[in-house]
């Protein structure tokens, strides 16, 4: 079984950490504790996380990728990819375009010799209709293309099929979009049993049923949630803003991870 060197992480605020716990002014994330996993093995482990919030999949390419490609050192660096999310919620995506940016970024990192990560997303959400259906075109799509790249350029696909806890909104924040620190926890669990490393099992099983809310209840927590989260996420729209706007990423180069 391979020993990582490295550890470089790609993306927008799934890899950021959004919505885990802050530790030392971040968000921790799955990528920080899958890092923490790693690095068990090698005591001059190191580890780059240069993924940022709001993020879409050109920018992920265009200013992520170059830098991480300086510190591949081949195989025994782990690069994870994960972008385009944020391409897909956007009025005016088109599939076709996003789908031979993807390929480009996956072909750029394979051929640096670095074993590679991608995933695909939940492609069904609550609800049915317009939106959902729409939701479950685009992301079904979107899982497809992953899947197809991944066989081409030989990368592992961490599934989202495979974790059903994933359809559990209680492993949601309560933006109802970002992983909270269970679901954090949990997918870089399945990522360290993915890479046949030091797991906690415990990260497959589901949670007891939920309690019932009552109409009352669901609707004030959809309200709260469309002022909140919904509508701030609009004006951003509107206003051509970005949450990751000056933002910088929380490793932008190797850094001892032991």
């Amino acid at each position: 079984m391979r020993v990582f060197t490295r550890f470089i992480a790609l993306g927008d605020s799934m890899t950021e950490g959004m919505c885990d716990d802050i530790v030392n002014g971040n968000y921790r994330g799955w990528a920080d504790r899958v890092a923490d996993g790693l690095s068990k093995e090698n005591s001059s482990f190191t580890y780059v996380n240069l993924a940022i919030r709001g993020k879409l999949l050109h920018q992920v390419i265009d200013d992520q990728i170059p830098t991480a490609i300086q510190y591949v050192t081949g195989a025994d660096t782990l690069v994870s990819f994960h972008a385009g999310a944020n391409d897909v919620l956007r009025p005016n995506y088109v599939a076709e375009v996003a789908f031979a940016k993807y390929e480009k970024g996956i072909s750029d990192i394979a051929r640096t010799g670095a074993t590679l990560i991608v995933f695909t997303v939940v492609d069904r959400v609550e609800g049915k209709g317009k939106t959902a259906q729409l939701w479950h075109e685009r992301f079904s799509a979107f899982n497809v293309n992953v899947r197809e790249v991944a066989k081409k350029y030989g990368a592992i696909v961490i599934e989202a099929d495979d974790a059903k806890w994933l359809a559990d909104l209680r492993f949601l924040a309560k933006d109802r979009l970002h992983l909270n620190s269970d679901g954090h926890w949990r997918l870089s669990q399945a990522v360290l049993e993915k890479l046949g490393k030091e797991f906690d099992a415990a990260w497959k099983i589901p949670l007891a049923p939920a309690a019932k809310k009552s109409k009352l209840k669901k609707k004030s927590e959809d309200l709260i949630w469309i002022v909140t989260f919904v509508m701030p996420w609009i004006w951003r729209r509107l206003r051509g803003r970005s949450s990751g706007d000056g933002r910088s990423a929380k490793y932008v180069e190797p850094i001892n991870w032991n």
